[in-house]
């Protein structure tokens, strides 16, 4: 029997994961799930079915599901899926709060169904040697990390509104701090979840949105004792995506537009250039779909889980609190990286 995906949403994330898996599973039986498309819409290419209530996906009872809708809705429809047993893949962030995550993560252990966070970044070869690299301990206990992301959000998706876009709407889910998550993500999965959260920023540019542009957060760890870094932002007008990893024997840098890594040996009093060229990018989302698909469980794996996805997010809140608080916050997290 031909096996049967659901994918939520028609979303740029969600035709890629369609695209995706009809290329991976040519034959199987693709449905959607389009709860804000009026009844009776041609299905898109690659698409076999088309629903419009969550009544009728859960009901086509698919192997398994990805969730690409807006992230205010991650949770609801997450929770749905698990409860009727199918294996799921929420893309980023795992919700855009951590209200409910908790529930959500005992449902997942209790009923031993296959979910997973879509950190696509996980998957990039040049990050990955990056944490290899620091796990060796090329550069010795890593004293200072200083990460970096920004574009200039009119310039995400040419020819669409960005007003009108998640990444603007808070209803949606949108803000710096869920869309720009890929470095709390990398950063917990390479050092676990923080202790504490200082955070600041806001609307500091003059987009059209109702969300934060720009946050600077700081990550304090206590043992061992290290300040992580963390600069997010929808205004910066060259793309621009890297990490300075400071060592007791080194640095490391990585720059993850050019899949390049620097590497300073303190021994040797010498900078080694690494190249990790990907020239498709969707290299790494068709990884992350095959890792999913496969049947093993994601213990051990490179995906998220839900634990570390409720950790990003703990980490998120903490920031939202200390923006508003102006003070430092404690990471309420599971310590599950």
């Amino acid at each position: 029997m031909a096996e049967k995906f659901l994918v939520t949403s028609q979303g740029s994330i969600g035709r890629r994961h369609l695209a995706n898996l009809r290329a991976l599973r040519p034959q199987a039986t693709i449905a959607v799930l389009r709860t804000q498309a009026a009844a009776g819409q041609p299905c898109l290419p690659g698409v076999d079915l088309q629903f419009y209530s969550l009544a009728e996906a859960l009901a086509f009872a698919p192997d398994a599901a990805i969730v690409a809708s807006p992230a205010n809705v991650h949770l609801a429809l997450a929770t749905a899926l698990v409860e009727h047993g199918i294996p799921v893949l929420v893309e980023k962030p795992l919700a855009d709060s951590t209200e409910g995550l908790r529930a959500f993560a005992e449902l997942v252990d209790a009923r031993k169904v296959k979910t997973g966070v879509g950190y696509n970044l996980r998957f990039l070869p040049s990050l990955v040697r990056a944490r290899a690299l620091l796990q060796e301990g090329a550069i010795g206990r890593v004293l200072s990390v200083r990460a970096e992301v920004g574009q200039y959000l009119p310039d995400w998706r040419p020819g669409s509104n960005y007003s009108e876009s998640v990444s603007a709407q808070k209803k949606l889910g949108g803000g710096a701090l869920l869309e720009l998550s890929h470095e709390l993500d990398y950063l917990l999965w390479i050092f676990g979840a923080p202790d504490t959260v200082a955070a600041k920023g806001g609307r500091i540019g003059d987009l059209e949105i109702d969300v934060e542009d720009m946050v600077e957060l700081c990550l304090e760890y206590r043992e061992p004792r290290r300040l992580v870094n963390v600069h997010l932002d929808f205004l910066q007008r060259a793309v621009h995506r890297s990490c300075r990893f400071i060592g007791t024997d080194g640095t490391l840098v990585w720059n993850a537009l050019g899949d390049r890594l620097e590497l300073y040996r303190a021994a040797t009093g010498q900078w080694e250039q690494l190249h990790y060229p990907l020239a498709d990018r969707n290299q790494m989302y068709l990884e992350e779909l095959e890792e999913f698909l496969r049947p093993s469980a994601l213990d051990g794996s490179t995906i998220t889980t839900v634990a570390q996805g409720l950790d990003v997010m703990a980490v998120i809140d903490a920031a939202r609190t200390s923006m508003q608080t102006q003070q430092t916050v404690k990471v309420d997290h599971h310590g599950r990286f």
